[in-house]
């Protein structure tokens, strides 16, 4: 069967963008620059980009690339024979699978929200109703169900219709409306009254704030944002890599898809910071300002319905561009392993995905009482924290060991696709600093986050899960051990 291919380069760019394009970008990205000093932290995220994001997303998409397959069998196809590089799809496979059992879930949340708001349940609504409308979603498991499953059916059915005809088509249209969307939205926060204090707050360099926040905490938030924000590591990306020609060089592709999704973290924080204080609410982090802050704002708003729809239709196209990029990669991997068809792969995928959600979404009501991470946290927590804090940074680890070792793809191998096509080259000069800076940083990121999370949480249950963080870790270095034997072309 011939491999499927983009029908055009702004297709591949928009599809891979919208993977890239989160919810964190919304949520997470405009309080971390206003709670580290703005401008000042914005500076070090772009750098940090440039050298973390950026060498590990062209990673991604030359072994996609390169091999032309999915995850499932990508490694096997590239590596040496009798090595063990096959072993790192397992992380690929099982991230994006435990990556939809919460995403979906948290997709419907937006899809519904967006229905409630243009419906006008929350003009004028009082911050009393907000509250407790939110918390009545989440007890309301057959609520809960509906939109999930809503979700997901309306992805399996875009991927059901191909490449061109279906991701390709429907992200096109999906993206150019999230960014007109974004636009209008931001231009609205931006002639607010009082949204000059927010636009300050937001954009202009506090060092004072880095300093009270501890420089190095800073400077950790920011290269931690800038790793996780791309999506990569689970083979997302890989998969629009092996749908990609040699037209293009990998670097130019990556960096245009890091620009596109750097503008939207940007301009969601000029819809949100100004807004915020322009009604005197302190912009906080998490689910909390996209459900209980922003509602009440957009309650006290003239014409609060539209853009409360609109804000939320924002948020839906986001999630569901995510959404519809990992069910390609999870059916593109029963399409390779297993010779299905397309239509075969998404029917199994799609029961799969919905069956494996219901435990995350019960955690909020029937399951309320299993708290997997403490007192207070729910399973959907916990899945969050084995692909953010586990499997994306193991599995670009791998990708980067894979590429660079003799005994994996090769440093001359990679280079050569990745420099394949016009556009611009990746600096040969850089192999030392991908080889051992890279993997050094990952490394560093991997273990601090362990060390944030459970170190205040007493020192067996912090001895504990620092053992596991030992062994994940080492489970990535034995598959990049052993000398293989390298295959004859």
């Amino acid at each position: 069967m011939e491999r499927e291919k983009f029908g055009s380069r702004l297709g591949f760019i928009l599809v891979s963008a919208g993977c890239a394009i989160g919810l964190g970008n919304v949520w997470k990205f405009p309080y971390m620059c206003g709670e580290y000093g703005g401008a000042a932290f914005i500076l070090i995220y772009l750098l940090f980009l440039v050298m973390l994001g950026v060498p590990v997303l062209v990673c991604e998409f030359a072994v996609g690339r390169g091999s032309k397959k999915s995850v499932a069998v990508s490694f096997e196809k590239l590596a040496p024979k009798n090595s063990r590089w096959h072993w790192l799809k397992g992380i690929g496979i099982g991230g994006c699978y435990l990556l939809m059992m919460f995403y979906t879930m948290v997709g419907g949340w937006m899809v519904y929200y967006c229905v409630r708001s243009f419906s006008g349940v929350f003009a004028g609504a009082s911050p009393e109703f907000v509250a407790q409308s939110f918390d009545q979603m989440l007890g309301n498991p057959g609520l809960m169900i509906f939109w999930t499953v809503l979700v997901c059916v309306m992805g399996f059915l875009v991927c059901l219709f191909g490449l061109k005809k279906g991701i390709e088509r429907v992200s096109k249209v999906m993206m150019t409306a999230l960014l007109v969307i974004m636009l209008v939205l931001a231009e609205h926060s931006f002639f607010m009254d009082g949204a000059e204090e927010g636009i300050r707050f937001y954009l202009v360099p506090d060092f004072g704030k880095m300093v009270d926040n501890g420089i190095g905490n800073v400077i950790f938030g920011a290269m931690s944002q800038a790793f996780f924000t791309l999506s990569i590591g689970i083979g997302a990306m890989l998969i629009f890599g092996s749908y990609l020609d040699r037209t293009r060089s990998l670097t130019g592709e990556a960096v245009n898809i890091t620009i596109l999704d750097t503008f939207v973290a940007l301009m969601a924080g000029m819809i949100i910071i100004p807004a915020c204080f322009s009604y005197g609410i302190e912009p906080g982090a998490g689910p909390s300002l996209v459900f209980l802050t922003l509602p009440n704002i957009f309650a006290q708003m003239t014409a609060g319905q539209l853009w409360s729809g609109l804000f939320f239709l924002f948020l839906s196209f986001a999630a569901l561009s995510t959404i519809i990029a990992v069910f390609e990669n999870l059916i593109a991997v029963f399409m390779d392993l297993l010779g299905w068809t397309r239509k075969r792969s998404v029917f199994v995928c799609a029961g799969a995905v919905i069956l494996l959600s219901m435990p995350c979404v019960l955690g909020f009501n029937v399951l309320s009482g299993i708290q997997p991470l403490g007192e207070g946290t729910t399973i959907m927590d916990l899945e969050d924290f084995i692909v953010s804090n586990n499997l994306l940074p193991l599995g670009s680890l791998g990708y980067v060991l894979f590429c660079t070792r003799k005994n994996g793809w090769g440093w001359d191998k990679f280079l050569k696709e990745v420099n394949t096509g016009t556009g611009i080259s990746f600096p040969a000069g850089l192999r030392s600093y991908v080889s051992y800076g890279i993997p050094a940083i990952i490394i560093f990121i991997y273990l601090k986050g362990y060390y944030d999370m459970f170190s205040s949480r007493g020192g067996l249950v912090f001895a504990g899960w620092m053992a596991a963080a030992v062994l994940f870790l080492g489970f990535v270095l034995v598959c990049a051990g052993g000398k293989g034997k390298n295959r004859q072309e």
